[in-house]
């Protein structure tokens, strides 16, 4: 059984772009282990990330996060179990907000920023959604 979780959090202390770069080396290959698919979203020490895969993959995966001490506010969003994957072209997805047309964000929010805990887990999966559809996502499968 498939399941699709939704999470933001907010960073301890702001990565340097060395350690994203290694904290999303390591996601992809422990990801593709799992068959957990996937897109982060990372600006202003805000993460949004959705994670999709087998159900005690992807609960797992949760625990361990939610354990990680550069990780704090951590809040569930949204859970449910699907049929397919909307994110299976990616062990760990990358969108950088900064890079983004602000425009995309205030679509979906009150303001022209990344601030998940203000908006509903529909809302952010139909960013993430529109994310895809724009070719906003990098990283490799």
């Amino acid at each position: 059984m498939l399941v699709r979780l939704v999470y933001a959090s907010r960073a301890a202390a702001a990565p340097s772009p060395e350690e994203l770069a290694v904290m999303l080396r390591r996601s992809r290959t422990k990801n593709q282990s799992l068959g957990v698919t996937g897109v982060l979203c990372h600006g202003a020490g805000v993460f949004l990330q959705v994670l999709e895969g087998s159900r005690p993959a992807v609960s797992r995966l949760y625990g361990r996060i939610a354990a990680d001490p550069r990780h704090r506010d951590l809040e569930l969003l949204a859970y449910e179990e699907i049929h397919e994957r909307r994110f299976g072209s990616w062990c760990m997805g990358q969108v950088d907000i900064a890079r983004l047309n602000p425009a995309l964000l205030l679509k979906y929010s009150e303001r022209a920023a990344l601030d998940p805990f203000a908006v509903c887990g529909a809302a952010s999966l139909a960013l993430f959604d529109e994310l895809v559809a724009t070719a906003s996502v990098v990283g490799q499968a």
